[in-house]
C-alpha cells in the first residue's frame, strides 16, 4: 500500500556545530573507510571553518533556520562538526546517544543540550550514555535513517549501531525497523546507514549493491511500498558521498535536497533530474571535511522537529 508522506514529517530547522579543532581522528578511522589522512594538517580548521560558514549561509538564504552552537577549542574534538551521530530531537523529546570511539564522548555538551532546549521549547530527555560502559553504541542519524511519516527505521548493522539496542530504541519510540548488513566493494562493513541511503517524501537514493543479497530485497520492496522512487548510486557515487544527503522544508513549504558538491559532482545528468522533480538541490563544498573526517553535509545537520 502507497504511503502518504506529508512535508511536515521534514525538518525546517537544524542545529549545526560552529568547529572549533577540526581534524583527522585516527580512532574513527578504524572503521570509517571515507577518512583519508590529510597532506597537512596546518589548514584543516580553516579550511573547515570556512565551508561551515558557507554552509550555513546557503541554508539560511534558503529558508532554512540554522541554530549554532559553538565548540571549543579544549578539549579538542575533531569531529565536533557532526552533532547528528549523538542526538536527535524529534517528536518533542531529546534523544542522546551512545558513541563508539572514546574521542567522540566530550562532543555531548550540557550547554549544547540546554541550548536546544530553549531554542525549541522541548524539555523532555533521555540519555543513553551509559550504554557505553556496555560497549553498546547507536549513532543517532548516522546509524539510524529514519523515515519519520511511516515510522520505520532503516540500519545497517556494524560496531557503531548495536543491534538490540537499536530493537530497543525502536520499540521505545514507536518506529518499526528494517534492519540489514551491507559492505563495501572491498567487503568492509559500512560504519553508518547514512553513507548508503537518504529517503525524501517520494524518493530514496540509495547504493543497493553495498547491501547484503539477503536483505537486499526486503529493503528495496519496502521503500517502495512506502510510496519512494528508487534512485540508485554506484559504489564509486556512495564513496562520493552520494547517499549522504538530507530532505529540508523551508519556510515557504519548499522543499530542498542539501548534498554536498562532492555528490553533485558524482551522479549523472538523469540522476539529477529525477532529483530535482522532487526537491530543489542545494550544494555546499564541504569537500576538506569530508576528506579528513570521512562524513558530508547530511552528518553536519542535526534535524530540529518541534
Amino acid at each position: 500500500m502507497k504511503s502518504v508522506t506529508p512535508i511536515k514529517h521534514f525538518a525546517s530547522a537544524v542545529a549545526m556545530v560552529r568547529p572549533a579543532a577540526f581534524g583527522y581522528n585516527p580512532e574513527t578511522a578504524a572503521n570509517n573507510h571515507f577518512q583519508h589522512i590529510p597532506l597537512s594538517h596546518l589548514t584543516l580548521q580553516q579550511s573547515a571553518a570556512a565551508e561551515f560558514e558557507a554552509m550555513v549561509k546557503l541554508l539560511r538564504d534558503n529558508g532554512i533556520e540554522v541554530l549554532i552552537l559553538n565548540d571549543e577549542a579544549e578539549p579538542r574534538k575533531p569531529d565536533a562538526v557532526f552533532p547528528n551521530n549523538w542526538f536527535t530531537c524529534n517528536d518533542g523529546h531529546i534523544t542522546v546517544f551512545p558513541m563508539c570511539a572514546v574521542s567522540r564522548r566530550a562532543e555531548k555538551s550540557l550547554q549544547f543540550i540546554d541550548q536546544i532546549k530553549f531554542h525549541s521549547g522541548i524539555s523532555a530527555l533521555t540519555d543513553l550514555s551509559f550504554y557505553e560502559k556496555e560497549n553498546k553504541f547507536l549513532e543517532g542519524t548516522g546509524s539510524m535513517v529514519i523515515d519519520h511519516p511511516n515510522r520505520i527505521i532503516y540500519a545497517c548493522t556494524s560496531p557503531r549501531t548495536n543491534y538490540e539496542l537499536l530493537l530497543q530504541f525502536a520499540s521505545t519510540n514507536n518506529y518499526h525497523t528494517v534492519i540489514f548488513e551491507a559492505a563495501d566493494e572491498k567487503g568492509r562493513e559500512i560504519y553508518h546507514t547514512n553513507v548508503l541511503m537518504c529517503i525524501g517524501d517520494t524518493f530514496a537514493v540509495i547504493c543497493s549493491e553495498a547491501i547484503n543479497k539477503k536483505d537486499r530485497e526486503r529493503v528495496l520492496q519496502t521503500l517502495i511500498e512506502m510510496g519512494h522512487e528508487i534512485i540508485e548510486i554506484s559504489f564509486n557515487q556512495m564513496n562520493s558521498f552520494a547517499g549522504n544527503m538530507l530532505q529540508l522544508v523551508n519556510d515557504k513549504r519548499e522543499k530542498l535536497l542539501v548534498m554536498s558538491r562532492t555528490a553533485y559532482n558524482s551522479l549523472m545528468p538523469a540522476q539529477i533530474l529525477k532529483l530535482e522533480k522532487y526537491c530543489k538541490l542545494l550544494v555546499p563544498d564541504v569537500s576538506e571535511i569530508e576528506r579528513a573526517a570521512g562524513g558530508s553535509v547530511r552528518c553536519m545537520m542535526a534535524e530540529l522537529f518541534y
